[in-house]
Formats: structure tokens, sequence, C-alpha cells
């Protein structure tokens, strides 16, 4: 299997599967000498994990419907490329033990191909496949990107740059405010608390029918400076979006104004410009001609429903017969509250590689 690894200057290889003993990452590329705080790899990690028994920024335990009950303790080690607390300059290896790990509950789909899961394709790429959790096509391999994302989070910030992602949309509830401080606050990671709870009682009663919802996911970007992308094959948003629908998951992205810019004129998408510079809207997404200009990276992106649903469905079979299928097993509900911190880490990878590239660009 080829396309393990993502980046140029800051690389990063990712490998393991669902169901195997451990999920894991390699860095190539980080600089040596930077500070490496590992409670902050952890806590990128705690944010990802599964377990419906979650914890908010203030410690309290809270219950998230949407969230699978396969309970991992997600705990990063350390291989190599860290001495005394910094980075030296070589490879940067971690692993994520799987610990929580029940393989019988796949037992039943073993010559089955699950409807919305990629058990079917990668039959016909390979002639075999880890059917346990779905092997690496499995949303746990997102574990071993954010603990690499959390590297590239630690370099991003010492330059000035944060990167924050939230649920918009969930179960067809869309926020309507948008306040950066409550997203760790309530399960869907959501920027509005009312909205939130709206989501979190659709997404209920969703699990008790045995279904699934989707959603979208927004991520902004700032602090980023002007001049970071590669104008031609390598545009800032051409790997931005070759980060995000990397992820599973994800089966859309618009940056800024996105697909309504089909509909609107010249005069209403360009962004006019004032002194500073500055810009009177950000319909462009921060981005024009694969460049960042200097203000808000934004973009959202459509996630489907989890495909693991509780409720009988056609299939085949290994022999392509016809035949009814219910799933068994631990899922999620809804991604989107887990999908938040993977895609920060993708975003901080795909925008690390970049201010690394570009220091290159000029003298």
């Amino acid at each position: 299997m080829s396309g393990n690894s993502f980046g140029q200057s800051f690389r990063v290889t990712t490998f393991g599967e669902s169901h195997g003993e451990a999920l894991g990452c390699i860095i190539d590329g980080c600089p040596a000498g930077m500070e490496i705080d590992a409670d902050f790899i952890q806590k990128q990690m705690d944010r990802r994990k599964p377990g419906a028994r979650q914890k908010d920024s203030s410690g309290r335990e809270i219950f998230n419907a949407a969230v699978t009950s396969r309970s991992e303790a997600d705990k990063v080690e350390i291989l190599s490329g860290i001495f005394e607390g910094k980075s030296t300059g070589t490879p940067i290896a971690m692993i994520i033990r799987n610990t929580s790990q029940k393989s019988k509950d796949y037992g039943n789909i073993k010559d089955l191909f699950r409807p919305g899961h990629a058990d079917y394709t990668y039959q016909m790429k390979y002639g075999i496949r880890d059917y346990r959790g779905g092997g690496r096509s499995s949303g746990r391999e997102t574990s071993a990107r954010v603990a690499a994302g959390a590297i590239a989070q630690l370099f991003l910030m010492k330059n000035g740059i944060s990167i924050r992602a939230y649920t918009k949309k969930a179960a067809g509830i869309e926020c309507s405010s948008i306040d950066l401080d409550e997203i760790e606050n309530n399960s869907m990671r959501a920027p509005d608390r009312k909205a939130s709870v709206l989501m979190q009682e659709k997404i209920e009663e969703m699990r008790r029918q045995g279904n699934s919802v989707g959603g979208t996911v927004e991520c902004v970007i700032s602090g980023v400076p002007a001049g970071l992308g590669e104008p031609v094959f390598d545009k800032m948003d051409a790997l931005l979006a070759q980060a995000m629908l990397s992820i599973g998951a994800v089966k859309g992205i618009e940056f800024g104004s996105g697909f309504s810019a089909a509909d609107s004129t010249g005069m209403e998408n360009n962004d006019q410009m004032r002194s500073g510079p500055s810009f009177s809207s950000n319909n462009a997404g921060g981005i024009l001609g694969g460049i960042s200009r200097g203000d808000d990276i934004r973009f959202t992106l459509a996630v489907k429903p989890v495909p693991s649903i509780f409720i009988s469905q056609k299939t085949v079979d290994m022999s392509m017969n016809e035949c009814d299928l219910v799933i068994e097993g631990r899922h999620d509900v809804c991604l989107c509250p887990r999908i938040v911190p993977v895609v920060e880490a993708m975003a901080a990878i795909t925008v690390a590689d970049l201010l690394l590239r570009n220091r290159a660009s000029r003298i």
C-alpha cells in the first residue's frame, strides 16, 4: 500500500489498523530545538479518543450520545526524536496501542461487504482485507494523525498561528452564533450551546432508532502570514483540500463563500481591498491564487453519516450473492465532534509543511 505519507518539508507517515496491536506515526522534518509539550499532545489525543463519557474544558464529565462506547486510553508513547523535552531534528516516532478492540463483533461480516464502508473497494484492490473494524480504512487510523498534528500545532503556535475547528451543523441543526469559548464545553464541540443541545437530542433519537447522521465542520486558521502556498499544483487550498478529503468521512470542502460563489457576481464575490492591506470580506477563504493573503483562512467540510447503522441493509457477499446485513459492535452516531481535532491536526500538518517550504522561496 502506497500513499501513507503527507507533506514534503514536514512529512508525516502513519501506520496501523483498527484492531491491530497499535497505530502510530513518524514525522520527518520537525525543526530541532523545539520544546515538545507531551501533555499538550495527550490533550489533543483525549479530544479525539472514543468513549461516550468524556470531559469538558473544566473537567466535568458529560455523556456524548454521538460517540461510540468503545473506550480507549489512547496514550501516546514517544519512541524517538525527542531528548530532554526538545526535538532533536531526527525522525519523531509515536505509537498508540489498541487496548479495547472486540474483533468478535465483526465475525458476522467476515464474508460480507458493509454498505457505505471501504470493504468492497479494499477487496477489489488488494484481494484481501482486514474485516475487523475496517482495518486501515477505519476512522481509528486518525489517532496517529492527531498525534502528529499536535507536534505541528506546537510548531505553529511558536509562529503565532492558531487553528480552531468546530461542529457547525449536525443532524440538520445549524449553529446560529459562534462563541469559540463554548466549543469544548459541550459534547458536540459546537460554538452555540443552544444548538448543541438540539443536536444532541436529535442524535439520541437517531441512536434509539439504530440510525446515524452527518453534519458540517468549519475550520478557521488565524495568524498565517501572506505568501504561503506553492501556486501551481501545490496551492494552499489544494493541499488543504487533499488533507481534509483524506479523512474518511469527509465528502466535500468549500473555502470562504464556496459553492454560493457560483450564484454571485464578480462585484459581489471579490473581496475589495483597503489600506493595511485589509479586505472588505472573505469570500476567498483567505487564499488567492493558491497563496495565503494574510487574513483568516476559512473552510467548511461536509461530513457524511456514520455508515455503521443497526438497521437491516441490503448487500452482497464475497460471491456477489445478495443478502441482508445487520451490523453489530460499537459505533459513533455522528462523527462531527470527534472529527474536529482530526481536522485541526491535518490543517496544522499542512500549514507547518508550507511554512517550512516557504523559508526556501526567497532570499
